[in-house]
């Protein structure tokens, strides 16, 4: 099962820390699924950008990004070449580290 290294983020991970989930799940549902609550306003529909990382390691192994993602991550605070919306980054058997970034475009935030 692949490793996700999450690194340090003041609000989601302080510390930073690492969980695994099974190849074929999204980024996001394992951040979820692990009690990370990354934004994800569109309910993970790719309508937002909300739920934006920069895949620090292991970008190649990650499910090629198609146009309508690419097209919002136009939108994306902090938007670099290794960026993706974790909602359609689908692990495969390598281990990812992702960066969750500081902001998003989100003004209000729901819990």
């Amino acid at each position: 099962m692949p490793v996700i290294k999450i690194l340090p983020h003041p609000q989601y991970a302080p510390e930073g820390t690492e969980i695994s989930a099974p190849a074929g799940t999204s980024i996001c549902e394992a951040l979820l699924d692990n009690g990370i609550n990354i934004e994800h306003a569109c309910d993970m529909s790719c309508a937002c950008t909300t739920c934006h990382v920069i895949v620090r390691k292991g970008y190649d192994s990650l499910n090629e990004a198609e146009e309508e993602e690419d097209d919002l991550l136009d939108r994306a605070w902090g938007l670099e070449p290794q960026s993706r919306l974790s909602c359609q980054a689908i692990l495969a058997q390598a281990d990812v580290t992702v960066e969750i970034p500081k902001y998003t475009i989100n003004h209000a935030r729901e819990n």
